[in-house]
């Protein structure tokens, strides 16, 4: 059954009894029966009395799986769309309410937005990975100049760096 035909079969019975519903729930009259069968998957949520549901089946699995469940106050159930459900006021007095809602359907991602991220995450590690080669690049030009020249870099910025230290604390070189 469709979702449309869903809608208009539970409107028919809320109307089947004069006894007021729960706001936003499906009224299930004592005695009476309905089948679900919707399009899309959600979940179906006992707001008052006790409901007697039997799952199409085949069934398999243990014998308390095999399709008939009695679901109270607070219960659910889930249902994939096109599973067929009976639903039945399980208390032979008094009426059942149940709401439906459907479960949310994600966002499609369009395909080209699965492609967009990646290649910019692409261009921005090559960028930093160009940067990065440049300037080691430079290192290693600017050593191996100062090698050629014979001077020794690493012990001016030793004496450079100790110098300013000193100079920072108040000391003169």
């Amino acid at each position: 059954m469709a979702s449309q035909t869903l809608s208009q079969t539970l409107s028919q019975t809320q109307q089947s009894s004069s006894a007021p519903a729960l706001p936003g729930t499906w009224k299930l009259a004592a005695g009476r029966a309905i089948t679900l069968e919707p399009r899309e998957a959600g979940t179906l949520r006992v707001a008052h009395g006790q409901l007697w549901a039997t799952y199409d089946g085949p069934h398999s699995g243990p014998l308390n799986d095999l399709g008939d469940h009695i679901i109270g106050v607070g219960g659910q159930l889930r249902l994939r769309a096109g599973q067929r459900l009976v639903l039945e006021a399980s208390n032979g007095r008094a009426p059942s309410y149940f709401s439906w809602d459907p479960l949310p359907v994600p966002a499609a991602v369009p395909r080209l937005a699965r492609v967009v991220q990646p290649l910019a995450d692409l261009r921005l590690a090559l960028g930093l990975a160009a940067g990065a080669l440049a300037r080691l690049g430079a290192s290693v030009v600017g050593l191996a100049w100062d090698f050629a020249l014979g001077r020794d870099r690493l012990a001016d910025c030793a004496f450079n760096a100790q110098s300013r230290a000193c100079r920072a604390h108040g000391a003169m070189s």
